[in-house]
């Protein structure tokens, strides 16, 4: 988040940098803590209003039928785990954030 920035204001900023992408923002997904590296990352469940190019802080960016997504080659379990929880909540109108899976503390320690 950059100061002065509201949460959903930084992921639509991220999305813009990363992808040149417009999103417009459902409700929040989860919120995941990372004390390895002192974040807490912030996942939004959203729906994509533009087109996409690689941004200025990307080298190549892709959208992918869900079986196609190349799980192998994610950079970050947060990843995985937001997808995981977007499969699990996609055709749920209301649900409750998602934290840290069980037993993952591994993954961010």
């Amino acid at each position: 988040m950059e100061e002065g920035e509201t949460v959903e204001e930084a992921a639509m900023r991220e999305a813009r940098e990363e992808a040149n992408a417009d999103i417009r923002i459902d409700r929040m997904l989860a919120v995941y803590s990372v004390p390895r590296i002192s974040q807490v990352q912030i996942m939004f469940r959203a729906e994509l209003v533009s087109d996409i190019s690689p941004g200025p802080e990307s080298l190549e960016v892709g959208l992918f039928e869900w079986k196609d997504i190349p799980w192998s080659n994610l950079a970050f379990p947060t990843v995985v785990w937001g997808l995981t929880h977007f499969a699990q909540t996609r055709e749920l109108d209301a649900f409750a954030p998602f934290t840290n899976p069980p037993g993952t503390e591994a993954l961010t320690r």
